[in-house]
């Protein structure tokens, strides 16, 4: 093919020339070529550019930098930027209609927009290694330039209903499988797509597929796909609209359904689910930058790490890790216990390979990565060591003076305790500032959230490393300073409070269960002691007995619960009843009576208690505790609380997370109502002075 012309650039982010009778349209707006509106602008007047160039036989489109184009740009919704013209429809129609075969030069990823984008085109390769898809749902909403209406007629309706409903994206290996595209190829891929016009090969003649009629249901069940969507679905609002509209494209002609769904988009981008889901997805980008750590900060190398603990937690946090391909030395100081954790770990493995989603050779592989040990000296070369054993102070200390003498110099030395004091912990070794806690989540190979909780000590690359081993391991790093519970658990202690008071004053555990998952969350409270276990609240409140204030309120339920043996599902009975076979709750006449006559004992009267109220209670404790956290310094931001509880405690992503939440209500709002829970409850519900303060200056957010 004749050499290359000169590159023009059209807009600040398009650059336009030409190979031979090629037109190559480069996207070029960092970091993800985000359809922004300068790229808009460029991009059509590249294609008219080609249009009526008669030199030009065909356009090829490749992004540059990490990939080919992740979609809209989120952060231009609700800005002028949004409504500058062309739209984005405006611009897939106009290289729709142009009579020269077009070509999408795919690597990196194409995403969402950046997907539609390409299905706007007539051809479409990627290098192996892409990740496509349409992962809108995922921020509340659907995709909104035709991506419901192409995809379905070019690679049939389940696949695509499939897709767009989980918002799940695959790579371009598996996509060619499924059509999504015409070619996987390896190296440049806009060397590939010369070639293959170069060749002939992409030059056939094939049906536009804005030319095609409605698909064929062809097996879809749509039925089935909404009933997947429960209350809790954290999205759910977004995935039932997506698949109305990917059922309209078994019913209409293409410009209806295409009309129908950029109405729905429209109207889902402005709910308040899509906005809370849109803070969600850039709070938790935001979360893993440190404020006062200067960025030439480098993380140490990890290549290799050992767990000390082969229990439920230890054999979950050595599963992250192998996920990720890193060697883990999994390490328990008792035989038995050692090979029952070994054991788990393989069912762990083959449950998830049974339903698809690992291959039996990724198990094998996955397997290989974790290797048992009895020997603590076996510690010696790992650059992360990460205590997972039983939540004691003693014994972590113990096994902190024995890793001190053990571990190799520079090793970050990790605890997964979710309460305990890091300083303490630190102070045990003669190298505090390797010390770090890192709070993996139940269970640990699934869980996204990540609380990196930084000691006094601790020094800024080993906190810089613990955040980009997080993002290694597909986890989401929250920063914490310490205190009691960090971040999540200490809000956790006020919200389990009021939950437990509740029952006292009239109401049921399946009462406030059910309201607190109507508004949302995943669990409710009770039924979450009983799966997490009582006995775990249970030891933090002895240890904590001592310096509680005897001159406030405390339930003694969940105290009288343990001490009969009810310590949740492990136990057959806890706050509820569980048959041998089953985990559903069983509401239990005998957790009544102890409600009851603890209430009675204390002298608690009863009243109405309705859902709203429940929710306040619990919810706005939550906010309340959240302020006083942000006020201390104890997490960065605001958002990194919303972070904390939806990724990590069950709170609904399309509220936003507890602190947008109050946002959502008004802080003059939120204010008010702790301030009449004072009045009634007493010195537990003084607001936090952040909020008061806030309010005060007629703020209406915590940033």
């Amino acid at each position: 093919m004749p050499g290359t012309t000169e590159t023009v650039g059209l807009s600040t982010t398009i650059h336009y020339e030409t190979h031979g009778h090629v037109a190559v349209i480069r996207l070029a707006n960092p970091p993800v070529n985000g359809l922004g509106d300068t790229l808009r602008t460029g991009l059509a007047a590249g294609i008219a550019a080609a249009a009526t160039d008669d030199a030009v036989r065909a356009v090829v489109i490749v992004g540059e930098g990490k990939g080919f184009c992740g979609g809209a740009d989120l952060r231009q919704f609700g800005t002028p930027a949004a409504s500058v013209r062309p739209a984005v429809s405006e611009v897939f129609q106009q290289i729709l209609a142009l009579p020269k075969p077009v070509v999408a030069a795919i690597h990196g990823f194409a995403l969402g927009g950046g997907y539609e984008l390409a299905l706007a085109c007539s051809h479409r390769i990627a290098h192996r290694d892409a990740t496509i898809g349409l992962p809108e749902v995922n921020v509340g909403l659907l995709p909104g330039a035709g991506g419901t209406q192409r995809l379905p007629r070019l690679i049939g309706t389940p696949a695509a209903l499939e897709l767009i409903q989980n918002g799940a994206t695959v790579r371009a290996t598996r996509a060619a499988e499924l059509g999504m595209i015409d070619a996987c190829v390896d190296g440049d891929v806009l060397e590939a797509a010369l070639d293959f016009l170069d060749d002939g090969e992409l030059a056939g003649a094939q049906p536009r597929l804005d030319d095609l009629p409605p698909v064929v249901a062809d097996g879809a069940d749509f039925a089935a796909a909404r009933r997947l969507v429960r209350p809790s679905t954290r999205n759910g609002i977004a995935q039932l609209a997506a698949i109305d509209s990917v059922e309209t494209a078994t019913r209409l002609p293409i410009e209806e359904g295409l009309a129908l769904e950029r109405a729905t988009f429209l109207r889902l981008l402005e709910s308040p689910e899509a906005k809370a889901l849109r803070h969600t997805f850039f709070a938790e980008k935001e979360a893993a930058k440190v404020t006062d750590i200067a960025p030439s900060v480098r993380p140490r190398n990890i290549e290799r790490v050992a767990v000390i603990g082969a229990g439920t937690m230890g054999t979950g946090i050595a599963m992250a890790f192998a996920n990720s391909g890193l060697a883990v030395a999994l390490v328990e100081q008792d035989r038995a216990a050692l090979e029952r954790g070994m054991a788990m770990v393989k069912r762990n493995y083959e449950a998830t390979a049974a339903k698809g989603r690992l291959a039996a050779h990724q198990v094998e592989e996955r397997l290989a990565l974790i290797t048992p040990a009895l020997d603590l000296d076996s510690v010696a070369h790992a650059d992360l060591v990460v205590e997972a054993v039983f939540e004691d102070m003693a014994v972590k200390k113990e096994v902190f003076t024995k890793l001190d003498v053990i571990a190799k110099p520079g090793a970050v030395l990790a605890s997964n305790t979710s309460r305990l004091d890091i300083d303490e912990l630190a102070r045990s070794v003669s190298r505090p500032q390797d010390v770090i806690g890192l709070h993996f989540f139940s269970p640990a190979h699934v869980m996204k959230l990540l609380e990196v909780v930084r000691g006094a000590a601790t020094a800024d690359d080993a906190v810089v490393t613990s955040i980009a081993m997080a993002r290694r391991i597909d986890k989401v790093p929250v920063l914490s300073k310490v205190c009691d519970g960090f971040i999540g658990n200490r809000m956790l202690t006020p919200y389990r409070r009021e939950a437990d008071f509740l029952l006292e004053e009239g109401a049921t555990p399946e009462r406030v269960d059910q309201a607190l998952q109507a508004f949302g969350l995943a669990m409710g409270p009770f039924a979450m002691s009983d799966l997490a276990g009582l006995d775990i609240g249970w030891a933090a409140r002895k240890r904590l007995a001592p310096t509680r204030d005897k001159g406030l309120r405390y339930s003694r339920v969940a105290d009288v619960l343990c001490e009969a043996g009810r310590f949740g599902q492990k136990s057959g009975a806890g706050y509820y009843r569980y048959a041998s076979d089953s985990r559903k709750p069983i509401p239990d006449p005998a957790v009544d009576q102890v409600i009851r006559q603890c209430a009675t004992e204390d002298g608690i009267q009863l009243h109405e208690i309705g859902d709203s109220e429940i929710i306040d209670r619990c919810v706005l404790a939550l906010v309340n505790e959240g302020a006083r956290i942000l006020g201390d310094g104890i997490a960065q931001r605001a958002s990194d609380i919303d972070v904390v509880y939806v990724d990590g405690y069950g709170f609904p992503a399309f509220r936003g997370g507890p602190m947008y939440y109050a946002q959502t209500v008004g802080l003059a709002e939120v204010l008010q109502r702790i301030q009449q829970f004072e009045a009634v409850h007493g010195a537990s519900w003084t607001p936090a002075p952040l909020l008061e303060r806030l309010v005060a200056q007629g703020k209406e957010s915590f940033d």
